[in-house]
C-alpha cells in the first residue's frame, strides 16, 4: 500500500503548474487574482473537488465511476423538487436525497461485486439512467432551489460567508487539527520503527498553515470564507481520515495494489468496495447540492461532464487508474487546477468549444502522464 500522505515531486510540479496557470490568466486579465474572483473560484472548485474526493475512494481499489456527473444532477434536482414543488423543509429534503443516493450507489457497488460486472459498464448504465430520471424528475424544466424568493439551507450553501473574525479562527483550528494529525502519524511511524522525517513533516505543516492564513486573508477582502469551502474542507478531512486512520482505507489501497493478495490476507473485498460506493453516494449528493445551489436551479445540464473533471482531478493529482495509489492532497490540487482553468477561460470569455477542447486535452494529458509514470515506476 502506498502511504497517502507523503508529498513527492508530482505534488510540487502540480503547485508549479497551478501557479503558472494563475500567472498566465493574471497577465491576460489582472482581475483574475482579485479577491472577488478568487472567492468565486473557491465556490466553483468546491463541487468538483468534493466529487473528486469521492472518486478517489473508487479509483484507489481499481474501479471507476462514470455516473457521478448525472448522479450529481439527479440528486440536486430531487432535492430542489422536494423543496420547491413538494413544500419539504430544506434539511429534510436534503437528508432524504442523501439516503436515496446511498441506496442507489450501494446497489451499483453490489452489482459490480456480486455479479462480477465491470464498474465501467455498470456506471456507464448509471450515467444514462440517472440522466433520464433527472429529466423526468424536473420535467425538463428549470427548478429553482428557493420557493418564493426565501432563502433556505439549500440556497445558502454557496451564498453564505463566514464573518472575517470567525474565518481566522477556523483557519487556526484547521491548522491545529492538521498539525495534530501529522504529529499522530509521526508518533505511529516511530512506534513501529519506520523511517520518519520530522523536519519535512514540520515544513509541510508550516507551509500548509501559511497557505490557509493567506487564503483566509484574501477571502476576507471580499465577503469572507464561503460556506461551500468549509464543506469541502470537512469532506477532505473525512476522506483523509478514511485513507489514513481507518481499516477501510487500508483495505481500499490493499485491493488496488493486489486484489488477490488482499483476498488471501482476509480482506473482505466485496464489502469494502460496496462501502466505497455507498460513501460515494453521500459525496455525490453533497456535490449535487453545491453545484445546483451555485447555479441557483436544477436544469437538464446540471452536472454535465463533471465525471470527467473528477477523474481528471484524481489523475492529475497522482492517483493511478490501475488502483493502489492516490492522495487527498493531490486530488485537491488536481481539482483546483481544473477549476482554475475553467474560471480563467470564463473570465477571458473563451468560447464553449475551446472549453471542451481544453478540458479534453487536460484529461488526455493526465492519463498519458499516469501511464508513463507507471511504466517508469515498473
Amino acid at each position: 500500500m502506498i502511504t497517502p500522505t507523503r508529498l513527492g515531486l508530482r505534488d510540487f510540479s502540480m503547485l508549479i503548474a497551478l501557479l503558472a496557470i494563475a500567472l498566465c490568466f493574471w497577465a491576460a486579465d489582472p482581475a483574475f487574482l482579485s479577491a472577488r474572483n478568487l472567492s468565486q473560484l473557491s465556490i466553483e472548485v468546491a463541487a468538483t473537488a468534493v466529487l473528486a474526493l469521492g472518486m478517489l475512494l473508487i479509483i484507489v481499489p481499481g474501479h471507476i465511476d462514470l455516473s457521478v456527473g448525472s448522479g450529481l444532477g439527479l440528486m440536486g434536482g430531487v432535492a430542489a423538487v422536494l423543496v420547491v414543488q413538494q413544500d419539504f423543509p430544506a434539511p429534510a429534503a436534503m437528508l432524504l436525497t442523501v439516503l436515496l443516493s446511498i441506496g442507489l450507489y450501494a446497489a451499483m457497488g453490489a452489482l459490480i461485486v456480486r455479479e462480477k460486472i465491470p464498474a465501467f459498464i455498470i456506471t456507464l448504465g448509471g450515467l444514462l439512467v440517472f440522466k433520464g430520471v433527472h429529466w423526468l424528475v424536473i420535467r425538463s424544466e428549470t427548478v429553482p432551489v428557493v420557493r418564493g424568493g426565501e432563502s433556505n439551507l439549500y440556497s445558502i450553501l454557496t451564498t453564505w460567508y463566514v464573518p472575517p473574525a470567525w474565518g481566522y479562527l477556523l483557519a487556526a483550528l484547521l491548522a491545529l487539527l492538521l498539525g495534530l494529525s501529522a504529529w499522530s502519524q509521526h508518533r505511529r511511524r516511530r512506534a513501529r520503527g519506520l523511517a520518519v522525517d520530522g523536519e519535512g513533516l514540520f515544513l509541510r505543516w508550516f507551509v500548509t498553515a501559511q497557505v490557509l492564513l493567506l487564503a483566509t486573508l484574501v477571502l476576507n477582502q471580499y465577503r469572507g470564507v464561503p460556506l461551500s469551502l468549509l464543506i469541502l474542507a470537512a469532506t477532505a478531512f473525512v476522506v483523509h481520515g478514511i485513507c489514513q486512520h481507518l481499516r477501510l482505507g487500508r483495505y481500499l489501497f490493499a485491493i488496488g495494489g493486489n486484489e488477490e493478495a488482499a483476498v488471501v490476507s482476509g480482506v473482505p473485498t466485496g464489502r469494502v468496495v460496496i462501502a466505497a460506493f455507498a460513501i460515494m453516494g453521500v459525496i455525490v449528493a453533497i456535490a449535487g447540492f453545491l453545484q445546483t445551489a451555485f447555479a441557483g436551479a436544477s436544469t437538464t445540464t446540471t452536472g454535465q461532464l463533471m465525471e470527467l473533471d473528477a477523474i481528471a482531478a484524481c489523475v492529475i493529482g497522482g492517483a493511478s487508474l490501475k488502483g493502489g495509489r492516490g492522495t487527498v492532497t493531490g486530488v485537491l490540487f488536481g481539482a483546483l487546477i481544473m477549476a482554475t482553468l475553467l474560471n480563467g477561460m470564463t473570465l477571458l470569455a473563451f468560447s464553449p468549444e475551446m472549453k471542451f477542447i481544453v478540458r479534453g486535452a487536460v484529461l488526455a494529458l493526465a492519463v498519458w502522464m499516469d501511464i508513463r509514470l507507471s511504466r517508469n515506476a515498473a
